[in-house]
Parts: structure tokens; sequence; C-alpha cells
């Protein structure tokens, strides 16, 4: 029997498909690498009274948390958190949102865009490394993000994913070739650094 779990979301646009960041205050390019989040006591700070949305430390240990950093930083710019899905022969993306800097929604601005892309594309760097060829699926937070990304004229191309418990009316997946083309935008590192 599959298990049930709490429900997902993701609440972030990918507002510029760019290999790295664009400083919105300059155009500058900033460089990124992707840091692996381990640490319960340095998660805490991540929570819904930050602006996190949820509290990143309550994660159990078959979640993997990911953070992308301002290369040589660890000033965070947007947290992911997968979990494996064998059945679905997927990633599941658990939560994922920008740092409250970065989230043009709470704050009418943001410092970087293209935060968004790069979560999916970790997301999608995963699901390669564990077989499933890129396939990713996760919870849109609203009607309005799972308009955004199941329009056929985004470059995300992400469809209505129906399946998986508990039922979920804004799932989304994204697959192999769709995360191809999004993989293929970015160019962060990956740290061997963990936080």
């Amino acid at each position: 029997m599959r298990r049930e779990r709490k429900l997902a979301l993701i609440t972030f646009i990918i507002d510029d498909l760019s290999p790295c960041l664009v400083d919105t205050s300059n155009g500058d390019i900033v460089e990124t690498e992707v840091l692996r989040v381990t640490r319960k006591s340095f998660l805490q700070k991540f929570n819904k009274s930050t602006g996190w949305y949820v509290n990143w430390a309550r994660f159990g240990p078959e979640v993997e948390i990911y953070a992308l950093v301002v290369k040589g930083t660890v000033s965070i710019e947007g947290l992911v958190a997968i979990e494996k899905e064998p059945e679905q022969q997927a990633v599941h993306i658990r939560w994922g949102c920008t740092a409250p800097h970065n989230n043009i929604w709470a704050r009418g601005a943001q410092k970087y865009k293209g935060v968004g892309g790069h979560l999916f594309a970790i997301a999608g760097r995963k699901s390669v490394e564990y077989g499933y060829g890129g396939f990713v699926y996760g919870e849109a937070a609203d009607e309005e993000l799972f308009k955004y990304y199941t329009d056929p004229g985004r470059e995300i191309k992400a469809i209505p994913f129906p399946w998986g418990l508990p039922r979920h009316e804004y799932r989304i997946a994204v697959d192999e070739e769709g995360m191809k083309r999004i993989m293929e935008v970015y160019t962060y590192e990956y740290s061997d650094d963990t936080l």
C-alpha cells in the first residue's frame, strides 16, 4: 500500500531562464552553486516566521534539501526539498521556494531573477542521478501557479499529473525532455560542502 504524506508545494515561478542569477538592481550576472543542507540546527532559521513558508528543519531523513547560493558564500537564494519516488520513477519536489528577498509576490520586488529555474534544474539533475531520466513532479501552491506551469506557451512545458497520494488538484510534472531543456540552461556547480 502506498504511504500517505502531507501535501507539498512549489511556491515559485521560473521568471528567467538564464545560466546564472541576474541582479535586478544592475543586471549583473551572479554565479551560483548548490549545497546540500543536512544540519537541522542550520535549517531551524528557515521557517514560516522568517518568510520561508514551512519549517525546513521538520523534514525527515527521506527528504534531501538543497540550497542555491551565490558562489563562494552561504547566501541562500532558494531552497528545494526533494524525495525519491521509485513507484513513479521520478523525483518529487516536496517543497521549493525562493529566499524572502527574492519572493516577488511577498515583497513586490526581488533581489535576483532566475532562482526558480535553478530549483527545478536541481531536482532534474537529482532525478537523472537516481536513474529517473530527469522526470520531476510536484504540487503548485495554487491555481494561478498551476495555470502558469501548464501553459503550453511556457518553456517549462509542465503537464497536469493526477497520480500519487494524497490527490492534489494542482499537481504538475516535467518529463525527461522538458527537464533536459531546463537543465541545459544552467551552469551552477555542486559543492562537496554541506551546511
